[in-house]
């Protein structure tokens, strides 16, 4: 072999030396650094852990109530105890909705005619109760001219003012309404004055150095700021109203829950009065729970 032959040779074998690295590299794979990571899922057992300890309390609530209602029954021969208030309420409302006159009528038109006047008496004093605190917290002299008004009126008893709606309205129905509006009218004013006056000065400082308008006060600082507060007077509010509705009605007679009570009263039917002390609780739950969602879906926080 020449010297030219042995050269070739060791330079090929230098190339294929250099080649099979190049040749065996495994290709780099890249991941994706936005793809979320999946999250952890938790067990089955967790979720029953946390449902049943959510549970237990308020059914325990409920066993004590319905046995503690039992013991008094049977004490109390005239107090129906819960199976037969159960079966009672069972029949009645197997046909809720039946008309047998104006004054017989089944338990659901009675719950939706109280409703009627709550949320005409509720939504009148909503619109008048709501501004009028706003400007009684925005200006002070308004505020120092109403406060000797609502101290005097507030805590006058809500059947103190039928008769003054009977005279007025000369019927049952808006006399009825106006106790409700009346009565649910002080927490909105209250609360949402209390809420203006809570505000912080800077907030009202910046807007005057920054030359606002009054709307423009009022939509990107008060009323964020107020909110939370006058939400509460509006719990506060529909509450009382439903309250009210009932002790109204009792006196006014028609259509209505009340008078639903105090004609079963009158009939001695005991099982329907209980019945009726159900509904009105679970109304009224339902009522609040439904401001309650209605807050945290305009909440600004």
């Amino acid at each position: 072999m020449n010297a030219v032959t042995l050269a070739e040779s060791m330079a090929n074998i230098g190339n294929i030396g250099q080649a099979a690295p190049a040749a065996t590299e495994a290709p780099k794979v890249q991941l994706n650094p936005a793809q979320p990571e999946p999250a952890p899922t938790r067990p089955l057992s967790v979720w029953l852990g946390a449902a049943m300890r959510a549970a237990i309390p308020p059914l325990l609530g409920l066993v004590l109530f319905v046995g503690l209602w039992a013991l008094v029954s049977q004490a109390s021969p005239q107090l129906p105890g819960p199976g037969k208030t159960w079966a009672s309420a069972v029949q009645l409302f197997s046909d809720p909705f039946y008309r047998k006159g104006p004054n017989d009528q089944g338990i659901g038109w009675n719950i939706l005619a109280s409703l009627q006047r709550v949320g005409i008496g509720f939504g009148m004093a909503a619109l008048v109760g709501i501004p009028l605190g706003f400007m009684i917290g925005r200006f002070d002299f308004l505020n120092r001219m109403t406060a000797p008004i609502i101290s005097l009126l507030r805590p006058v008893s809500p059947l103190a003012w039928l008769p003054i709606g009977l005279l007025v309205f000369k019927a049952a129905n808006p006399a009825a309404i106006w106790v409700i509006f009346i009565s649910s009218i002080w927490p909105m004013i209250i609360n949402t004055a209390v809420g203006v006056n809570r505000i912080p000065s800077d907030y009202m400082n910046v807007a005057k150095v920054l030359n606002l308008s009054e709307w423009k006060i009022f939509t990107k600082i008060l009323f964020p700021a107020v909110l939370p507060h006058m939400m509460t007077g509006i719990r506060l509010s529909i509450g009382v109203a439903w309250l009210v509705i009932v002790a109204a009605e009792m006196l006014t007679g028609g259509v209505g829950i009340g008078f639903w009570v105090w004609d079963e009263w009158n009939n001695l039917n005991v099982e329907h009065i209980i019945i009726a002390i159900f509904i009105v609780g679970i109304v009224g739950l339902l009522l609040e729970y439904a401001l309650i969602m209605l807050a945290r879906r305009f909440s600004y926080e």
